[in-house]
């Protein structure tokens, strides 16, 4: 968190007024991060396991096939649970569910839609997530703070221009308010056997704020 001070000392007056300035920068997605998932079943874990491997293997080397490089698919999640049933009233054992959950970074936005839609006939049964991001977020915050001081500045300097103050108001105090990071998470529409599943992206918005004190 920036946080500056002037000596107040210096000025005249004692008087001060707080404004908030707000800054927002647009950019385009620079790559797409999809969670897809294979869950399966099966009486006993070694069963669902392998299900879910031989699945799974099949889901990525079908992803890779699409030019995705190895290093952009990674392990999210991989979880084995106990599943029950309820037959009069008694909880009744019936198997294993397995859950492994895969991301997959897609630097060409306009593959989504073909990712998807070759996961899914490849075995995978859900898309958890698609979250549109952005590189190099920190250089779109500095130009969203830059512009968030200047709107600061310039509602300290029409507070004085309408109230015919005499003295430029000068900061003495300037406090960066807390932002969430720039992530766009989009719904998805799944596809029918005839048409690729449509991704549309959308302008991510970074945004900044800050708090500052002026003396005038």
């Amino acid at each position: 968190m920036y946080h500056t001070h002037t000596n107040p000392h210096l000025l005249p007056a004692s008087r001060i007024m707080t404004v908030t300035g707000n800054g927002k920068v647009v950019a385009n997605a620079s790559y797409v991060q999809l969670q897809i998932e294979v869950t399966t079943q099966g009486e006993n874990v070694q069963q669902a396991q392998q299900e879910n491997a031989s699945i799974m293997n099949r889901v990525i080397q079908s992803i890779m096939a699409l030019t995705i490089p190895k290093e952009n698919i990674q392990t999210a999640t991989y979880t084995i649970a106990p599943i029950y049933d309820y037959v009069d009233g008694k909880q009744v054992f019936k198997g294993y569910e397995v859950a492994n959950a895969i991301t997959v970074k897609i630097p060409d936005i306009n593959l989504v839609g073909v990712v998807i839609d070759t996961a899914v006939e490849n075995g995978a049964n859900r898309i958890s997530s698609i979250q549109f991001k952005i590189d190099n977020a920190d250089a779109y915050y500095q130009q969203a703070l830059s512009l968030a001081l200047h709107n600061a500045q310039m509602k300290a300097n029409t507070i004085a221009q309408t109230m015919q103050l005499s003295v430029h108001p000068q900061p003495i105090e300037i406090v960066e308010e807390n932002e969430s990071g720039p992530v766009l998470y989009k719904s998805m529409a799944m596809a029918d056997s005839s048409m690729v599943t449509p991704i549309e992206q959308g302008q991510i918005t970074i945004s900044a704020a800050v708090r500052v004190t002026f003396q005038y």
